[in-house]
Parts: structure tokens; sequence; C-alpha cells
């Protein structure tokens, strides 16, 4: 797997740095972007992550939470982080405005092995705001486009409503650099792609594992079923990435919150292959 970056050398990982709101994009209905910005510019310019990455975001007075870092790893400009309203610290970050004030510790955990994944066809799958951890990873490889080979995504909702990041979407398909293959719950009207649960559809379209290297992001249910798909489809365990959700506290693996078997998500997550995680858990799939 690939090593991780690690925040600026000689800062607590403890301590938030500040960042200030420069942008709310609108997702979805419940869903929301923000394009952030550290008020520190020697941290702005130092800052380095890979896709996969995560960080803990803090609204003062409401709590801290962890959330991938969505933008493009390329782009130095501003974060990313795109957060569904689910709980207290949620709502608070999606009633911040323009200018106000949150902290930020990053990056955290894990990458995706982007580098052990050149040379392979790359089948993503994406449920929901599950494309978010995807989209740094895609990102990155379709500005290297020349040291991979086919590139899928299939990208899951419940209705056309529930799509996120459509501008992307849109300019993926448009490059011709990646096939898109979108489908909803259940048929609607003025909808005249794939229809069916996204497990359904990826059983349909039935990916060919060889050479290939399947990276799945969703919800834990659509996850599982998804697995077990791509599994039967012949995949290999060690070529199925996956991205694990836990309550992280600390970041660091110091406080235990996030632990499967004897790993922490925080520390050695959240990216992880069905075969590590079948390793950690006998119920896994």
């Amino acid at each position: 797997m690939t090593t991780m970056t690690r925040a600026i050398p000689g800062k607590n990982t403890l301590i938030p740095d500040i960042a200030t709101v420069r942008n709310k994009i609108a997702e979805t209905p419940n869903i929301v972007t923000l394009q952030v910005t550290f008020d520190d510019k020697n941290i702005m310019e130092k800052f380095a992550f890979e896709p996969g990455q995560v960080a803990q975001v803090s609204v003062f007075g409401y709590g801290e939470s962890t959330f991938v870092i969505n933008s493009s790893p390329l782009n130095k400009e501003y974060l990313e982080f795109s957060i569904m309203k689910a709980g207290v610290n949620t709502t608070a970050i999606h009633n911040l405005s323009q200018g106000e004030k949150i902290g930020i510790r990053a990056p955290l955990g894990r990458p995706f092995p982007y580098r052990e994944m050149e040379g392979k066809n790359i089948f993503f799958i994406g449920g929901g705001i599950g494309l978010a951890p995807l989209r740094p990873l895609i990102f990155y490889i379709l500005a290297n486009k020349e040291k991979y080979a086919r590139l899928t995504l299939l990208n899951a909702a419940k209705t056309p409503e529930d799509f996120c990041f459509e501008k992307d979407l849109k300019n993926w398909e448009d490059t011709g650099g990646l096939q898109l293959i979108q489908t909803i719950d259940n048929a609607c009207y003025g909808w005249d792609k794939e229809v069916g649960l996204c497990p359904d559809v990826l059983e349909k379209i039935n990916p060919s594992p060889v050479n290939s290297i399947a990276v799945v992001c969703g919800p834990p249910i659509m996850i599982k079923f998804t697995l077990a798909v791509l599994k039967k489809s012949g995949f290999n365990e060690s070529s199925i990435l996956t991205t694990l959700e836990r309550r992280m506290k600390c970041g660091i693996g110091k406080c235990g919150r996030c632990n499967i078997g004897e790993k922490f998500v925080c520390t050695d997550g959240p990216v992880f292959s069905l075969k590590e995680l079948n390793a950690l858990c006998e119920c896994f799939i």
C-alpha cells in the first residue's frame, strides 16, 4: 500500500489549524461542498495530501468530525469537503457562511495505492456521497491518464436529484477519459439511463477482473452487496479496495475508538483491500 503523506513536520496533529470558508456549493438538498483555505499562508503553501486521506473538521462550539479531503490533490488554491447533513456537527457545517472559521487537522490516514494501480483498468463504484472519496483519486488518475488503462465509473443515487458533483461528471464524460454509467433506484419521468440498485446494475455490467482493480465507496449496505458481486465476477480480494467509516476521535491511533480487529481506521485506513478486511473481520463478507 502507498505510504501516507503526513502533516508538516513538527506540527502538533492534535491542534487544529484555522481555516476560512471561501465558498459553499449546494450539491443536493442535504449535501454541501465547502471550499476552504488555511489562514496561515505558510501552511496553505506547504499542505499536501494524497487521494483517500481525511481531515478532522471542527466547528467551534459544536464538535469535530472526520471527512475525506475530496478536492484534487493537484489543486493548491483550496481544500474541499463534501458533507451530508446528519447530526449536530454536520448541521452546524451546513449553516456556515462564507468568511466563517473552522478548524482542520490534516492530512490523516492511509491513501489509495494509486501508484500500485498504474497500468490497470480501474472500475470506480460510488454510491451517493460515496463519490466524494473517489473524486480526488479520479482527478489524479485523469491528470496522469497515460499511466493507467481503461477507466469506468458506476455512479448510483436514489433519484436524479441525489447525484453529487454533476459538473465533474459531465467534464469527465465529455473529455472521453472515463466511461460513466449512472443508475437510480427506481424509474422516473425523463430518466433514460440505468435503473436499479448499484449491486444489481454492477452484476448486469459484469466487469472483467482481468488486469483490473475495483474501488468501492458508498453506504455500508451498498458496499457489502457490491463487494459480493465483485467477488462473484472473479475479482481477487486484493484487487478490491474500499473505504471504511468509523467514529474517529483523535485521528492518530491513540484513543482506540475506530478499531476494526487489531487495526485503526484513522491510521491503518480508511482505505483497505477486501483481503485485509477479511483477515481482520470474519463477518465482513
